[in-house]
């Protein structure tokens, strides 16, 4: 792998618009995603496969240390095919977060890290990728038993992305750098680009170790230092990530790793005033709670990347069969627990009931079961909150007049498993048409022109991504422009390569992620005057 790019997380288009992408690594495809329809959900959910990794570490990572929580406790963290417990993970506290704010502290202001050349941080994120390519099934089943997502989804795509994460961030680290700035008058004018400090992160349960490395990256590579609070659904993998980070040689206190609970760790690290800078990934309503916390402290500056409800628009003049598979994987994607997932489908009222009954027909085909198992594409919900969530809101849209195509249920007795499911006629005012659902519940709509479909995709709060499918490349563009959003798939979705910024408008978060913008999350701009004496140019 550390010879081949991988240009994206996992992206569907016209060129390639099979499954035959699902699972590929780099731009060679495995035969494992030959097999995937040959499943369905009538394969029900079987006794479930025992994991090939153990679990070593479940305490808290606080200067260089795994340690117990001050408090002694403990909370359980389970596995979403069957709601048993994994393992007891230590359970972070306000006092925690003190010592690990505390480390963070020393780290950045007497440590070696900040005041280490460029080029020596470069090395040891750089041997860091190395170690997750070495460790790759490993922290890819920790991964898949912690949060329910398929094993071939962490193992071959979102584990190497992890690692390739890593090598752009080191990429980065010795090219940051001040400009100098021509002034009106004899002066030297220069500016620097400092590490902000200590930033706190959290991160949320759906892409564990993604959203670790989106966070850390940055944060690292411009010499920084972090406490990280996982969430509690998914503290696991982390820990795992975090050891392998120390062994490549991280000195201690740079990297601190808390799990425990939003209201009382992610709580005390929002609101703590030693943290210079903060950075959350969630809900919407989460994320105004942390910004507010930051705002009454110490007026911290805020990174968010919060909730979304993405247009997929599929206009007149496309391809239903292509364009079905492309929104079929737009929503259902990682058990529909994507911020960005195409959750409010809109087709143009020529094509509509073509591509409802072809959007039924592939939901019915897709292979629900045990994420272990090759050749599943949907493994079950996070735990029994989203779970009863999912259901409430298809209660709901059954209830509002909305046409329940397939699916609607629970699969399965044991586990959090829910069939794919999809509505038709489904109206703008009803809450599965607004709400973030986050679950594998596609909604279809119908329009009639290019300006209704603005107007309407626009009218959600969210503004987070979106999915546009034509051959027309004037339409293409008038609805690149239109869409107030801040990611544009045309022809693809969900391509996620490490150089692609992401983020939100509106509602759904400040800032971005990922790229060159991401760097400006974690430096302080400095301007530095100096007056210049019989100088022989200015």
């Amino acid at each position: 792998m550390a010879t081949r790019r991988i240009s994206s997380l996992l992206s569907r288009s016209l060129t390639s618009a099979s499954s035959a992408t699902l699972f590929s690594r780099g731009r060679n495809t495995s035969s494992l995603s030959r097999v995937i329809y040959k499943y369905s959900t009538a394969t029900a959910v079987e006794a479930p496969i025992i994991p090939p990794v153990t679990v070593n570490h479940t305490q808290l990572l606080i200067d260089g240390q795994f340690v117990h929580a001050a408090s002694g406790k403990t909370f359980p963290t389970l596995d979403p095919r069957t709601g048993e417990v994994i393992a007891h993970v230590a359970e972070g506290d306000a006092e925690d977060i003190n010592r690990a704010v505390a480390a963070a502290r020393k780290a950045f202001d007497e440590g070696p890290w900040p005041k280490m050349p460029a080029y020596q941080r470069q090395r040891i994120l750089l041997r860091f990728a190395d170690l997750i390519d070495q460790h790759n099934d490993e922290l890819a089943a920790l991964e898949t038993w912690d949060n329910g997502k398929p094993f071939e989804q962490s193992a071959k795509i979102e584990v190497p992305m992890f690692a390739r994460l890593m090598r752009y961030y080191a990429g980065w680290a010795d090219k940051i750098h001040g400009l100098t700035v021509p002034a009106d008058g004899p002066y030297h004018v220069q500016t620097l680009h400092e590490p902000i400090g200590v930033a706190g992160q959290i991160i949320p349960w759906n892409f564990p170790l993604l959203m670790f490395a989106w966070k850390i990256g940055p944060a690292l590579a411009c010499g920084n230092t972090v406490v990280l609070k996982t969430a509690e659904q998914t503290p696991l993998s982390a820990l795992l990530a975090s050891r392998l980070l120390h062994e490549a040689g991280l000195p201690s206190g740079v990297l601190n790793v808390v799990s425990g609970f939003g209201p009382t760790a992610g709580a005390s690290l929002a609101s703590h005033m030693d943290v210079d800078k903060l950075a959350f990934t969630g809900s919407t309503s989460t994320g105004k709670a942390v910004l507010q916390l930051a705002a009454k402290s110490n007026l911290k500056p805020v990174t968010l990347e919060l909730g979304g409800k993405s247009p997929f628009i599929v206009c007149e003049d496309a391809d239903v069969d292509t364009a079905v598979e492309l929104a079929h994987f737009a929503l259902f994607f990682n058990q529909g627990q994507c911020c960005c997932a195409g959750s409010r489908t809109f087709v143009h009222e020529r094509i509509y009931d073509e591509f409802v009954e072809k959007a039924k027909a592939r939901a019915l085909k897709r292979s629900v079961g045990d994420p272990f198992k090759g050749g599943i594409e949907q493994g079950p919900q996070i735990d029994t909150e989203q779970f009863n969530k999912i259901l409430k809101y298809i209660r709901s849209g059954v209830e509002n007049g909305a046409t329940l195509e397939t699916g609607g249920e629970r699969l399965g007795d044991k586990g959090y498993y829910i069939k794919p499911t999809v509505f038709s006629n489904v109206k703008d005012d009803m809450l599965i048409a607004n709400d973030e659902i986050f679950g594998p519940v596609q909604t279809i709509l119908k329009y009639k022109d290019l300006d209704e479909v603005i107007r309407r995709a626009n009218s959600s709060p969210y503004g987070l991504a979106a999915g546009v499918f034509t051959h027309n490349i004037d339409t293409a563009n008038t609805l690149t422009r239109a869409l107030r959003v801040g990611t544009v798939w045309i022809n693809c979705f969900d391509t996620f390569d490490a150089a692609i910024p992401f983020g939100g408008y509106k509602m759904s978060g400040h800032g971005r992620e990922k790229g060159i913008y991401s760097l400006q999350n974690y430096l302080q701009v400095k301007a530095v005057v100096t007056p210049l004496k019989n100088a022989a140019w200015l």
